[in-house]
């Protein structure tokens, strides 16, 4: 459920963000996006999210302007993050991180590095080997220490948890749907 517009600091940025990206799957449908999926089914399929929800959430992300639909992609709609959406990365990035340091005994979860010399970004996205804050395209992430496989995972699953390059797209065999909202 959304924030109420009438809270009471209305000056408040945190408080407008969350109107946007603070419902429930919201974050977790845009971190699926930074690892290059773009299709209805494939969202669905990964999260296990309702469908209706999905449809609700993917509409009110385009009309916000973090995501744009493309009707006229081959493979059918595609959902991609616009430059307002790529701008939440160091968000969702501090997310993981957090989540990894109190909830993964077992290590980072999602390993990230920099696709050009294999460096391993820190938590502020900053390569260990060039120095450099490394941009969406360029980071690459695979599974880390603490990752845990999941016993039959779908295909989506499978390419997500593949070492590759954020925001490229994840590319499966399709059969054309209703679900091509």
């Amino acid at each position: 459920m959304a924030l109420p517009s009438t809270y009471a600091d209305r000056n408040c940025s945190l408080a407008r963000s969350l109107e946007v990206v603070g419902e429930r799957w919201t974050l977790l449908i845009i971190r699926d996006a930074f690892y290059g999926v773009r299709r209805f089914g494939d969202f669905a399929t990964q999260l296990g999210i309702p469908r209706a929800v999905l449809t609700s959430r993917l509409k009110s992300l385009v009309q916000e302007g973090v995501f744009a639909r493309d009707d006229s992609a081959g493979a059918g709609v595609e959902y991609r993050l616009t430059d307002k959406g790529i701008a939440l990365w160091p968000t969702v990035r501090a997310l993981m991180s957090w989540g990894d340091t109190f909830y993964s005994p077992a290590g980072v979860r999602r390993a990230l590095s920099h696709d050009q010399d294999g460096g391993v970004l820190d938590h502020e996205g900053r390569c260990q080997e060039c120095g450099l804050v490394v941009p969406v395209p360029e980071t690459r992430t695979g599974p880390g220490p603490g990752f845990e496989p999941e016993p039959d995972t779908d295909a989506v699953s499978s390419a997500i948890n593949t070492p590759r390059r954020l925001l490229e797209p994840i590319t499966l065999p399709r059969i054309p749907s209703v679900s091509d909202r």
